[in-house]
């Protein structure tokens, strides 16, 4: 019997310590001057600028993508959901008022494939350079037994930053004052479980399947431009759990919100799903964003110049409801 080493119980150093040389270059181009070192130590250092607060506060996120990756495999595209993770991240942390300033990565996979992966932190690079955040290191297990050969999952975490006293957390929210939702770009990174199975194998090869995989919608550095020009009193990240899990999570006791569905056009992908899956109306609220990825609340007076505000940047967005009295929660109608 040959000896056993590593590379024989199924775990290839060579092999990841080539993907450290392929996506270090890249990670350089997310560097922030508060980072100190790069990549490949035991830990990311950050210097953070704390000039000018008062009280600075760290806000901090963590999630994944889901079974999206699923739709990745099948179409054989790994540059996108990169993205996703970082949307994932970055859009729960501004919802605060805060500055996402760094982020990492873990990957866990049966078989380290360097190129498939580089393609991955090619993603994650490109969503830490849309918001604005440093990629300041990450984690590869390779993990065969735990993982098929060709299984692999992802997860992100983010760190920002922002004085107490411009802390966003729904606090001034009263009723009569608007609700506005902003575009989102298609499902971003909710609901899969469900959209894959009103789908063939073969229509998720094709534009099904190339719409799926569309990337989430990161709003970051607008909503932190938004911040500056208007009066928001609390964010929403459609995620997990849509719009009835979500808007109820920034708004204070006493409060409940009022949405109005035909307030915007709801994408036709959400409808392909619908009613391929004989879902119910209220369950398609429930779990997906129906083509919006993030809510504001804003004063009644406020939401018109907040929508032209976000139209002059490629943003669209629309009076989609509003606070009222009754704190039962969120209707939908």
């Amino acid at each position: 019997m040959k000896s056993l080493t590593y590379r024989r119980a199924g775990v290839n150093i060579a092999a990841a310590d080539d993907f450290l040389r392929r996506i270090k270059p890249l990670v350089r181009t997310t560097s922030r001057p508060e980072v100190l070192g790069g990549i490949g130590g035991f830990s990311g250092l950050f210097l953070p600028r704390l000039k000018g607060l008062k009280e600075p506060l760290l806000v901090s996120s963590t999630d994944g993508v889901g079974t999206k990756i699923m739709i990745a495999d099948i179409l054989g595209r790994y540059d996108t959901v990169g993205i996703d993770l970082v949307a994932m991240n970055v859009d729960d942390v501004v919802v605060t008022g805060a500055e996402p300033l760094f982020f990492l990565d873990y990957i866990a996979c049966g078989k380290v494939k360097p190129a498939m992966l580089t393609q991955v932190v090619k993603g994650i690079v490109r969503g830490c350079r849309e918001a604005g955040c440093a990629l300041l290191g990450g984690e590869t297990a390779e993990l065969p037994g735990l993982y098929g050969k060709d299984q692999w999952d992802l997860a992100g975490f983010c760190v920002g930053l922002v004085d107490k006293s411009r802390l966003i957390d729904g606090r001034k929210c009263r009723p009569g004052d608007a609700v506005v939702g902003l575009a989102s770009s298609g499902l971003h990174s909710n609901g899969y479980s469900l959209a894959r199975r009103v789908f063939t194998k073969k229509e998720l090869a094709g534009p099904f399947g190339r719409t799926l995989l569309r990337p989430t919608r990161i709003y970051t550095r607008l909503l932190l431009e938004a911040m500056a020009a208007i009066d928001i009193k609390a964010m929403a990240h459609i995620t997990g759990g849509g719009f009835y899990d979500n808007i109820p999570r920034v708004i204070p006791a006493g409060c409940g919100v009022r949405i109005q569905k035909r307030s915007w056009p709801v994408p036709r992908i959400f409808r392909v799903i619908q009613e391929r899956g004989g879902v119910a109306e209220a369950e398609m609220y429930r779990t997906l964003n129906m083509g919006i990825g993030m809510t504001a609340v804003v004063k009644a007076a406020d939401a018109g110049r907040m929508i032209r505000w976000l139209a002059a940047r490629g943003q669209r967005a629309w009076v989609i409801g509003e606070l009222t009295r009754d704190s039962s929660g969120v209707v939908v109608e």
